[in-house]
């Protein structure tokens, strides 16, 4: 008994003793959110909402959308920044951001050893219809690795931003794969010029201990944030961008050829399924009636009752061939045309090999590829 209570102080002790002891400084150096504090946001920005900007974890170029002409002489952005991180120039230090001026940042961990730079910039954000998928560019993975990104370019030629894929969180299990090799990734031989290859891929041992064993190709308008991949997979795809023209068909070419093996989450072989490709454009709301931002997400994207057109292809057929589509935006509410003008609808333009990607089944090998893809809009007197 006297033993016991021996055994029982040293424990208690030891835990006191690990209570007391100093926890490790965070080696993070990372915006999560940059906002700004205007007393009229309707002279600077198309929406309240606009003021403040989510930063993915694996972005470092950040964008606030602001109306043609707004003064941008002397703004202040503010940084929600990583714990115990700083951040230099000093957050909320007034810039000049006018005539499409950057100012970078340097956030650096609250260890010490770590920085990470930031360039923010104010713009009016350009509404692409047209997308030729020749601009693409190697990027590294945050596992190590590299892998294919994709964006459209504006006026003046600089990069967008406006394509997302998938391959971030392929990243986290396969970064050892060949950036050709991943789920989305170039094809020389396009309709005209590149195109875009989307293969349904193996996660590897990793992706199958989680129930996550594809990774279907995917290619969207949008952005997907990493570090939602693995604890909440359908709100890693943010789908969708400001657009202010009303779409009223869609249209490309693409080829098609399912896998073999049509798989579960849990990589059993589903007897007489094929693997199916999806094709869609989706236009919605990007507020709801009280001014709250919306962004559609893989669990949503075609049923958020914001949505206002859908333009999806009835069955994507397997071909080997170059192969047209053109289908209209169905429309089930009318559109506000001040809304329109004030970036208050969003597109989103969505590829995928296997149309149950996102929760995990498909067909490993299954491939569609996409090119020369165009949204036609409504004619304006702007």
């Amino acid at each position: 008994m006297k033993f016991t209570s021996i055994l029982l102080s040293i424990a208690v002790c030891s835990s006191l003793t690990s209570c007391f002891k100093d926890e490790p400084l965070n080696a993070e150096c990372d915006i999560e959110q940059a906002y700004v504090h205007t007393d009229n946001p309707s002279e600077t920005f198309f929406a309240a909402s606009d003021t403040l900007v989510n930063v993915p974890s694996d972005l470092t170029k950040i964008t606030f959308n602001v109306k043609p002409g707004a003064d941008l002489t002397a703004m202040a952005p503010m940084f929600k920044l990583t714990e115990g991180a700083t951040i230099e120039p000093e957050n909320g230090s007034v810039h000049d951001f006018s005539n499409d001026k950057s100012v970078t940042y340097k956030v650096t961990s609250q260890d010490g050893q770590w920085s990470r730079t930031y360039a923010v910039t104010f713009k009016t954000q350009t509404s692409v219809g047209k997308y030729d998928f020749e601009n693409f560019r190697l990027v590294k993975g945050s596992a190590g690795g590299e892998y294919y990104e994709w964006s459209d370019l504006n006026d003046e030629g600089e990069w967008l931003g406006n394509w997302a894929t998938g391959n971030p969180g392929y990243n986290i299990s396969m970064s050892q794969a060949d950036a050709y090799d991943y789920p989305t990734a170039p094809y020389n031989e396009g309709y005209y010029g590149h195109a875009v290859k989307l293969e349904t891929r193996s996660t590897g041992p990793l992706g199958a201990m989680v129930h996550m064993g594809i990774a279907a190709g995917n290619l969207f308008i949008g952005y997907f944030d990493v570090s939602k991949a693995l604890t909440s997979t359908l709100k890693a795809t943010n789908f969708g961008k400001p657009f202010d023209r009303k779409p009223l068909r869609f249209t490309g070419w693409y080829k098609y050829k399912p896998g073999k093996d049509f798989i579960d989450k849990d990589g059993n072989v589903i007897p007489d399924q094929t693997d199916q490709a999806d094709i869609y454009a989706v236009f919605y709301r990007n507020h709801d009636s009280n001014g709250n931002p919306v962004m559609l997400y893989g669990d949503d994207v075609l049923t958020n009752k914001n949505i206002v057109a859908i333009a999806r292809i009835d069955k994507v057929n397997t071909t080997d061939e170059w192969t047209k589509f053109d289908i209209n935006f169905n429309y089930t509410a009318d559109v506000d045309p001040t809304e329109l003008a004030n970036r208050g609808y969003n597109l989103a333009v969505v590829f995928t090999s296997s149309n149950q990607g996102a929760s995990f089944c498909g067909a490993i090998g299954s491939t569609l590829i996409v090119d020369e893809v165009e949204v036609v809009c409504e004619e304006t007197n702007n």
